[in-house]
């Protein structure tokens, strides 16, 4: 009977892992950080993000422990967002939209679960028809919606697609303790309402914060940079439990202008130093982010 029940767990574990390899909702944190609710003036971008998140363990389903054995994993993704701010108001602010087409490449070896797998293909994309950037003399806010897709494959453990929709709202603020706007102070928060997987099974809603703390170095900027992840909601469906997840990270970001270029590059790296699993397994590791930002 017990080799019946440790099958069983395996297999409603293995289940989840698909949307489980990097967390629940859609929006990964850690890819803003210094500045990270400042929205650009009017104009056509382009920002790719390339992210590596090197998982070295799996929080086991319902606690901050490790899931036993050897499980890792890996994903690497870029990114690919445009940003068109239309130059037209909207409640006293700039007016744009944007969207996200992500391309990823997934390994996660999970022992626990009897999972060995790698695959790369296209994310779920995301659309964004609202995007509301203000601007004062010693601050910055913005407020955004949109909706992340399920066009993506989740066929296999590794498969790039979550298997569902979510829609996400932004809000955060930019905060400039100098007229030079040489020191800043930046949160952006983001809510996931996740939608149904094939199954009928729901995770539960999801907030990232992302911060910054930075300085001006004649043209470089250097700070401090952090996110938070919390479930704020409980699963639903089959094998859904009460217990929810979070993570917490802290790292450093750099970044540097070619202002001949309109180019802007950015490093970050954070390491995860909290992670608590809801119903299945939850990662936790170290992100590294390269964001190039081009100006048309």
């Amino acid at each position: 009977m017990k080799k019946i029940h440790h099958a069983v767990a395996a297999a409603a574990l293995a289940a989840l892992l698909p949307v489980a390899a990097q967390a629940e909702g859609h929006y990964v944190p850690g890819v803003e950080g210094i500045q990270a609710a400042s929205a650009p003036p009017p104009g056509m971008y382009y920002l790719g993000y390339l992210v590596n998140y090197d998982i070295n363990s799996f929080r086991a389903p319902g606690s901050s422990d490790n899931l036993p054995g050897h499980n890792r994993g890996t994903v690497t993704a870029l990114a690919n967002r445009f940003v068109w701010m239309t130059g037209t108001k909207l409640l006293g602010a700039d007016y744009g939209m944007e969207a996200i087409v992500p391309v990823m490449r997934t390994s996660l070896t999970i022992n626990a679960a009897g999972v060995s797998d790698s695959r790369s293909g296209l994310g779920d994309i995301y659309v964004g028809p609202l995007v509301l950037g203000w601007h004062g003399a010693q601050w910055d806010a913005v407020a955004a919606a949109g909706i992340w897709l399920d066009n993506a494959s989740t066929s296999h453990p590794a498969s790039a697609g979550k298997g569902f929709k979510s829609t996400m709202l932004t809000g955060g603020a930019t905060y400039y303790f100098d007229t030079a706007k040489t020191v800043s102070a930046s949160g952006l928060m983001r809510f996931e309402r996740n939608g149904k997987n094939d199954a009928g099974f729901r995770h539960g809603n999801q907030i990232s914060l992302e911060w910054g703390v930075a300085k001006n170095f004649g043209t470089v900027q250097a700070g401090v940079v952090g996110y938070s992840q919390w479930q704020v909601s409980d699963d639903s469906g089959v094998g859904a439990s009460r217990d929810r997840s979070s993570r917490h990270a802290i790292g450093a970001e750099l970044v540097y202008p070619i202002l001949s270029a309109g180019v802007f590059l950015k490093g970050a790296l954070y390491k995860e130093v909290r992670a608590e699993a809801g119903t299945g397994a939850y990662p936790k590791g170290t992100l590294a982010r390269f964001t190039l930002v081009k100006a048309f």
